[in-house]
C-alpha cells in the first residue's frame, strides 16, 4: 500500500500540517488562558465568552482540517487491494458510525464548556462524567475522531488517508500526555481549595 501514496502532492503535506496544528494550537491557547487569562482578557474578563470564542475557533479549525483532508484524498490514488477486499465498505461504515457516536455523545455529555476546555477558564464540571461514552472510552472525542478519519480513508480506498489517520492517533496521543495530567491538576487544586474552605468554616 505505501506504493499507492503520492508524497509529491502538496495537499497531503498541508493535510498533515493541519492535523498536527490543531491540537498544538488548542493546547497552547488553553495553557495561556489558564496561566495568563489571555483569552478572557479579550472579552473584558468574561471567561464564559472567552471559552465560547475558543470553542468556535476550535470547531472552525476542525472543519477546515476535515476539508483539507478530503481534498488531499481526492488527489491521491486508490488501493486496488482495498478496492478488491469485500469488507472494506462495511468496515468503513462501522468506523464512521462508531466515531460519530463517540464524538456526538461526548459533546452531549460534556456540553460546550466541558468539550472545549472550559476547565482552563475556571469553568469546572461538578462531577466527573462516567456514563456513556466515557464508560467505553477514556477519550471518546479523540478516539471517535480518529475512527472517523480511518473510516473515511477506507471508504475512499485511500492508503494516504490511512497514513494520515495514523498521524491523527499519534497527535492525539501526544496531546493527551499533556492534557490529562494538567486537567487532573486543575481539579485536584479545586478539591484542595474546597477542603481548605471547609476547614475555615469549621474554625
Amino acid at each position: 500500500m505505501p506504493g499507492n501514496i503520492d508524497f509529491s502532492q502538496a495537499t497531503f503535506w498541508i493535510s498533515a500540517a493541519s492535523i498536527v496544528f490543531n491540537p498544538t494550537f488548542w493546547n497552547i491557547a488553553a495553557r495561556q488562558e489558564y496561566h495568563n487569562k489571555t483569552i478572557t482578557k479579550l472579552f473584558n474578563g468574561n471567561s464564559l465568552y472567552g471559552c465560547y470564542a475558543l470553542a468556535v475557533t476550535i470547531f472552525s479549525l476542525g472543519i477546515i482540517r476535515d476539508y483539507i483532508f478530503h481534498t488531499a484524498l481526492s488527489h491521491q490514488p486508490s488501493s486496488p487491494m482495498l478496492e478488491a477486499f469485500p469488507y472494506t465498505t462495511p468496515i468503513a461504515y462501522a468506523l464512521l458510525a462508531i466515531g460519530n457516536t463517540l464524538v456526538l455523545s461526548s459533546m452531549w455529555a460534556l456540553g460546550v464548556t466541558g468539550t472545549y476546555l472550559g476547565d482552563y477558564f475556571g469553568i469546572l464540571m461538578d462531577d466527573m462524567v462516567t456514563g456513556f461514552p466515557f464508560n467505553v472510552s477514556s477519550s471518546p472525542m479523540y478516539h471517535g475522531s480518529a475512527a472517523s478519519f480511518l473510516g473515511t480513508s477506507l471508504y475512499y480506498r485511500k492508503p494516504s488517508g490511512v497514513l494520515l489517520s495514523a498521524l491523527v492517533v499519534i497527535c492525539y496521543s501526544v496531546a493527551l500526555e499533556f492534557e490529562d495530567p494538567f486537567t487532573a491538576m486543575i481539579y485536584r487544586k479545586r478539591e484542595e481549595n474546597r477542603q481548605k474552605n471547609a476547614g475555615k468554616k469549621e474554625l
